[in-house]
């Protein structure tokens, strides 16, 4: 296959998620001609099922838990009545609001050319479309970046299709029909999303089973901040099943509701669900877009080098199909690879920094963690120290009823030198902002120390943290030679 002599676009950006907006934004910016196509809606996942209705629906849910708790505060207050399908019009309302931000409009005036319509790799410059107004259209670009997003993973568990499951895509449209929360829900999965899901619907009057096949919660994050999530979730009445195995399902005739069969280490055991939600990660989406016919897949699955190119250094990937990390950020920061790789590659390219991505879990307490954790360190052999701020000490944080959690930061042994944070608080997502940014610049715990913090605030936690490591590296042969000059001046 001849490259082309010349091409219809610089850049042709396929999927208008957050990594494919991001790209095309960047590309119009630099003057390039770019078109971007998207079969569905504008935002992607993240607008439409994932990030913001998931949120949308959580700030609903933490209104009628702070109603509940309302007496702690000397506000008594009856039992909040959960009007669900206002809680529906709210994650809608929140959606439409929001829209106009990944608008075609939008787009078309910062320079990018928008079609809506199904895209398929015919070779590797020309991109043939499907459009939705009718007909056909192809374009050759010098550069491709695919950014054609993930979908929910769902095993083949036999009896599945005797049940109407729900995933995180799919739970929006049939929930906005509910009159109510589901009385019985279970959720299969103890990642980010389960756990998430799990609070709220509890929150807004549903019994929720949280099932997980790993003996905690979070198996990613440390073992004190899956602890702290399991008392959380138990304390406000969602039944754990840890070190549960989802085995098969069985339906009702109507599909009315539906039994879930486990496993564990003792025997088998079995719960009964109004809904079922499958929370069992995400895989890259690829088939349909004529990735296959290039030879671009390796086991099912979108390999790229450092740079985000495809095995054709003009195709690149960004988001969650090139992975690892399926964030929204994550997908914003391959972005501006993607779009400078793919414009000037040739010329310089760049290799993407994973050197610190940061992630957040929305349950109450907040959990944020950055860099290393203990597990993944011992399993690198890493040397490392242990600091721990209890947030139950810190002012801001008893006068706003939100004293639990802790901040854990990870050291070289002897220095300041930050290799990883764990935070579990109120606002851990935000608190998290400033190790981030000291890990970046290479500061370390003395700066965090020293830099002036507002009280009082959540941010103090931080700097209380910091404190907790310069005492206990404290010069001790210094402090006992001052010992004795101070008592000399006193004579």
């Amino acid at each position: 296959m001849r490259k082309p002599k010349k091409f219809d676009r610089n850049i042709i950006v396929i999927g208008a998620g957050a990594a494919g907006l991001v790209s095309a934004y960047i590309s119009a910016a630099v003057k390039a001609k770019v078109t971007l196509i998207e079969s569905g809606n504008m935002g992607g996942d993240c607008l439409n099922t994932g990030c913001v209705p998931s949120k949308a629906l959580i700030k609903c849910a933490r209104v009628a838990h702070s109603a509940r708790t309302a007496s702690n505060f000397g506000v008594r207050l009856p039992e909040p009545e959960i009007d669900f399908p206002g809680v529906m019009r709210h994650v809608r309302e929140s959606i439409q609001q929001i829209e106009p931000h990944d608008s075609v409009e939008r787009y078309s005036d910062l320079g990018v050319e928008v079609i809506k319509g199904y895209a398929r790799l015919v070779d590797p410059w020309t991109v043939d479309i499907t459009l939705h107004s009718g007909g056909e259209k192809s374009l050759r670009g010098r550069a491709i970046i695919l950014a054609t997003g993930a979908e929910p993973t769902v095993p083949p568990f036999p009896g599945l299709d005797t049940v109407n499951y729900l995933t995180s895509e799919t739970l929006w449209d049939r929930f906005a029909q509910l009159n109510k929360a589901p009385h019985r829900l279970v959720l299969l999965g103890g990642g980010a999303i389960g756990c998430e899901l799990a609070q709220a619907f509890t929150r807004l009057g549903s019994r929720v089973t949280l099932i997980e096949r790993d003996e905690r919660l979070l198996p990613q994050e440390d073992h004190e901040v899956s602890q702290a999530v399991s008392l959380a979730l138990e304390s406000e009445g969602v039944c754990l099943l840890t070190g549960h195995e989802a085995v098969s399902f069985t339906g009702s005739e109507d599909r009315r509701e539906g039994v879930l069969n486990l496993r564990n280490a003792v025997g088998e055991t079995q719960v009964t669900f109004d809904e079922v939600i499958l929370a069992l990660g995400r895989r890259a989406r690829t088939k349909g877009f004529g990735l296959e016919k290039l030879d671009l897949l390796q086991d099912g699955k979108l390999t790229t080098d450092a740079f985000l190119r495809t095995r054709y250094p003009h195709i690149l990937a960004a988001g969650d199909l090139a992975g690892p990390f399926q964030f929204t950020h994550m997908a914003s920061h391959q972005a501006w690879y993607a779009a400078v790789n793919g414009l000037f590659g040739d010329i310089k390219k760049f290799a993407v920094d994973y050197s610190l991505v940061p992630r957040a879990i929305f349950i109450d307490p907040e959990v944020a963690s950055v860099g290393l954790s203990e597990h993944e360190a011992e399993q690198c052999a890493i040397a490392y120290e242990v600091t721990c701020y209890n947030l139950d000490d810190l002012d801001r944080a008893i006068v706003d009823g939100a004293a639990r959690g802790f901040i854990k930061v990870l050291t070289v042994p002897g220095k300041d030198k930050i290799l990883g944070v764990s935070i579990v608080g109120e606002n851990a997502a935000e608190l998290i902002a400033e190790f981030v940014f000291a890990m970046k610049q290479g500061f370390g715990l003395n700066k965090i120390l020293s830099t002036i913090h507002i009280y009082p605030t959540m941010t103090e936690g931080n700097k209380f943290v910091a404190g907790n490591w310069k005492r206990a590296h404290a010069p001790k042969g210094l402090l006992r030679w001052l010992e004795v000059f101070h008592r000399w001046r006193r004579g």
